[in-house]
């Protein structure tokens, strides 16, 4: 039997609630933890029409990528739209879940889903996240108890990198000391030099985790005075992050570039529009699923083009000179995240999972100037 609770602690690790922008609105909005989950629905919006398909599906929980209540609110009652969605959803037995920002920036994550949708290879972050501030914990135990120090601030946490454990460096050497009164001594006598053999013990560890991990080394070292060092590492760009960047299976013009984007992407009344030379060749490109106009320099910076949703005039007009830009409706470059975010929490926790085909982009009718 799933919990709702359950759910939730799956997708906060697959799209950490930590990596959502200040201003966004992210997490459980409707639901009892403890409530049985056994059929979830994702989609972009919690819109009427997605909520009326939760409740024909049977679904008891309805995960979207947009908040409902985004900038908050005083009243949930059914006088306006987003109260009828609440009151729905209660009524139906539907639970709702929001993975925004924190989906944007995870990996896998929205723009990961989109560089896929469009064949894009060697794939990495257009603005990468630091990875996670790490320490280095190096400490001298004698040969015979090196095994347990390095499990004790193992459990603690120190010691994982990716997926292993226990994880360390070690090597031997000679160490030395003199006792002076009032020591206790594991090994040596007190006023006489001592020589040990030892293992110098080297392991990284989440700088979080760095008061209990210590707590764990002292309380398993055999030494009285354990000599080590805590050193904090150096932040590095990891794999998590706004937006992506890849090659492209082939070299390809902006005018190819953009019918291949229109045909991946599903269907939709704004469809995708290019800015720049029809002829100009694409090898690199870069994705933002969602509004991405605030990363046309670090596009331009590594790729030929740019493939995100609602550009606006006055910064598409003067971005960096050389990049193509295409625009595609906003609902669209989301979309495909869906598929990936299912099948993640279907890995993870025993529910049926499903992804809402309705087209919630706001936009249904586009005809072309003719004047």
């Amino acid at each position: 039997m799933t919990r709702l609770a359950d759910v939730v602690a799956a997708l906060d690790e697959l799209y950490p609630p930590s990596l959502a922008q200040s201003w966004d609105a992210v997490g459980l909005v409707v639901g009892d933890p403890d409530a049985v989950v056994r059929r979830v629905l994702f989609a972009i919006d919690p819109v009427a029409p997605v909520v009326a398909e939760a409740a024909e599906r049977g679904a008891d929980l309805l995960i979207t990528h947009h908040p409902l209540y985004l900038r908050g609110t005083t009243s949930v009652a059914a006088t306006n739209p987003k109260g009828r969605v609440v009151h729905r959803l209660i009524a139906g037995g539907c639970g709702l879940l929001v993975a925004h920002t924190n989906a944007d920036a995870a990996a896998p994550g929205v723009s990961d889903a989109l560089a896929a949708t469009l064949g894009l290879l060697d794939v990495r972050p257009l603005s990468p996240l630091a990875v996670d501030p790490l320490d280095k914990l190096v400490v001298f135990v004698p040969l015979a108890d090196a095994d347990r120090v390095l499990d004790a601030v193992a459990a603690e946490g120190a010691g994982a990198v990716g997926d292993y454990e226990r994880c360390a460096w070690r090597t031997t050497g000679e160490g030395t000391f003199r006792p002076l009164p009032g020591a206790s001594p594991t090994v040596g006598v007190v006023g006489e030099v001592a020589s040990v053999d030892e293992t110098r013990l080297e392991v990284v560890l989440p700088r979080g985790r760095r008061e209990a991990v210590v707590r764990a080394l002292l309380a398993a070292h055999p030494y009285e005075e354990p000599a080590y060092d805590v050193l904090e590492l150096a932040t590095v760009p990891g794999p998590r992050g706004i937006g992506r960047v890849g090659r492209l299976p082939e070299p390809i013009t902006l005018a190819e570039l953009t019918r291949r984007a229109a045909s991946a992407l599903p269907a939709t009344a704004w469809g995708v529009r290019s800015a720049g030379d029809p002829l100009q060749v694409v090898e690199t490109l870069a994705v933002c699923g969602g509004s991405g106009d605030d990363l046309l320099t670090e596009a331009a910076a590594v790729a030929d083009a740019y493939l995100t949703s609602d550009l606006r005039h006055h910064p598409s007009s003067e971005a960096p000179e050389g990049l193509a830009l295409l625009d595609a409706a906003h609902w669209a470059t989301e979309w495909p995240w869906l598929a990936s975010a299912a099948s993640l929490l279907a890995d993870s926790v025993d529910v049926d999972t499903a992804v809402s085909t309705l087209v919630t982009d706001p936009w249904t009718l586009h005809e072309p100037s003719t004047g």
